[in-house]
């Protein structure tokens, strides 16, 4: 393992290892993804300062007190899930506390191995009312992913309890969380707030920008929830800039959550520069910001398990994205880490059936913005008959027209992004794009260069890359074209297809884009998402959004 205090996160996003999300429908490389992460929690945590400690409690004096921390042959000892948990310690002001204990923990629930602090300080800061414990498990419920799903629980032999113990399934690529390991929140002051809130951003705003920027300033003064439909490229992000800075002026928390890293990797500098004097942290699998405090937080939805009653405004972007939308515990987690008085602000293009019917009945508070801010149309998607694709690939050859359409972007040396439905199907094309030109790469999320290979993109320096839908939202390139082979396949479904159109003609300098939906057979998930976007373009001439 090298590093003694490296955590189990970090552990397994250097060793690549895939992620596991339980009630889905995509298809990951490695089946037994599960196992090899319970058997890695098991070796790992013998070899941590804290992961080694016997996670066992005495009641003493109204006190919890961790086995190494008691005399050897104490008695009594029992795993925290057994025991009633005393109430909390009251706050002795004259202690002089961590202020990097204050950093960590602030606003979070963490287990013992994530911090990187000793046991002894750790429990000097509960004895002085500066930290409490939680029981990880409780009636049958994981207190950090909300899990209480039967089949999403199993028992081992712990060597920590020195007994059976049960342990929660679903957030186990987070850190284990058994019946054995407590919770740590701090219960002192919160740190101290930034000298100032700088606003460094001189842009304009369309009028729909400027009318959806108005009603999250309203949302956040009212604490209010509030739904933005906004159409690929209308700039949502610009949109929230004085939402951002109206929370931040009352010295408010925010948070900023996003399905995937490539799109806090791209909000990152963008927020940086208009917030400069704001401590901002960027929280990701293997993000070196994960020790830090931040007012304003930028986090995948996974990291929001570490969080609890702490944001007074909580951006969630892209509510309609996999996996936010298909489980249900990183829903809780958003719930979980906002406070019970704050604002949501959810940001989508494409809203599925049931939002959409809650905005029309007007129980959904929203605000539709159809049209993007450059005020040209959304390029429309066309369909392409490409025969049989995968027999092609078989027999080790490009669709013809896909081939040729690839070689006129390189002839037009012009960036291009391909879509494909599965990474198999990806690897075994790949060879032979290199035959047309070496150049040519692909992405996709189990890769270990996968920031490499984005990055290169967005600077240019590849022209043609090769991806599954993990780049159908959050990356903007200037002047790209875009191309899906197998659009017929169930991956692609109506939402997917839309924000794979909107990749293209996101620059006022570039507004316009071919976007082809190679195909072995129409189906009703291609004709929706071509009627969802000339629908959008029809509203924005409608409402006088759109030149033409």
């Amino acid at each position: 393992m090298g590093d003694p205090h490296i955590t189990l996160v970090d552990f397994l996003c250097q060793a690549q290892y895939p992620i596991f999300v339980p009630g889905t429908n995509r298809s990951f490389r490695a089946r037994n993804k599960l196992a090899i992460l319970c058997q890695a929690q098991t070796k790992f945590s013998s070899k941590q300062p804290k992961g080694g400690l016997h996670l066992r409690f005495k009641l003493q004096n109204n006190l919890l007190v961790p086995e190494h921390l008691l005399k050897k042959g104490s008695l009594n000892l029992q795993k925290i899930s057994n025991i009633e948990l005393p109430p909390p310690v009251p706050l002795n002001s004259k202690f002089p506390y961590s202020i990097k204990l204050q950093s960590c923990l602030t606003g979070r629930s963490l287990l013992l191995d994530e911090l990187p602090f000793e046991l002894k300080m750790i429990h000097d800061h509960y004895t002085n009312g500066y930290i409490t414990y939680q029981k990880g498990i409780e009636n049958h419920q994981c207190k950090r992913c909300g899990n209480t799903k039967k089949h999403l629980f199993a028992s081992f032999q712990c060597f920590r309890c020195k007994e059976p113990c049960i342990y929660c399934r679903n957030c186990i690529m987070m850190g284990r969380v058994s019946e054995c390991t407590p919770l740590l929140t701090w219960a002192g002051p919160s740190p101290a707030a930034d000298a100032q809130t700088v606003f460094n951003w001189h842009g304009t705003l369309s009028q729909a920008q400027q009318e959806a920027s108005d009603r999250v300033v309203e949302a956040v003064r009212k604490k209010d929830d509030l739904l933005v439909w906004a159409v690929c490229g209308a700039g949502k992000t610009e949109i929230l800039f004085e939402g951002i800075y109206e929370a931040l002026e009352q010295n408010k928390r925010v948070c900023i959550a996003a399905p995937r890293t490539d799109v806090i990797l791209e909000l990152s500098p963008r927020l940086q520069r208009v917030f400069q004097q704001t401590s901002i942290t960027s929280l990701y699998g293997g993000s070196e910001d994960r020790h830090h405090y931040g007012r304003l937080v930028l986090s995948t939805t996974h990291q929001l398990y570490r969080y609890e009653n702490i944001f007074d405004l909580m951006i969630i972007d892209e509510v309609d994205a996999f996996p936010y939308s298909y489980d249900s515990s990183l829903q809780f987690a958003v719930n979980k880490a906002r406070k019970t008085e704050s604002t949501v602000v959810r940001l989508t293009a494409t809203p599925d059936s049931r939002t959409q019917k809650l905005c029309s009945s007007g129980k959904q508070h929203h605000i539709r913005i159809p049209a993007r801010y450059h005020r040209h149309p959304i390029p429309a998607p066309r369909f392409e008959w490409c025969g049989n694709w995968k027999k092609a690939l078989e027999k080790n050859r490009i669709p013809s027209r896909l081939k040729k359409w690839t070689s006129q972007r390189l002839h037009q040396n012009k960036q291009a992004l391909i879509f494909f439905p599965s990474v198999q199907a990806m690897d075994k094309a790949l060879p032979l794009f290199q035959e047309v030109n070496p150049v040519i790469e692909s992405v996709h999320a189990e890769d270990p260069c996968r920031k490499e290979k984005v990055q290169k993109l967005r600077d240019n320096e590849t022209q043609i890359l090769l991806t599954t839908t993990i780049l159908e939202r959050g990356v903007t390139i200037p002047d790209i074209d875009v191309a899906v082979l197998g659009a017929e396949e169930q991956i692609f479904t109506e939402s997917a297809l839309v924000q794979i159109a909107g990749r293209a003609g996101r620059s006022a300098d570039y507004p316009k884009g071919d976007v082809v939906y190679f195909h072995y057979g129409r189906t009703r998930e291609m004709i929706h998402a071509l009627l969802h976007i000339f629908m959008m373009n029809r509203e924005a001439r409608k409402r006088g959004l759109i030149d033409e």
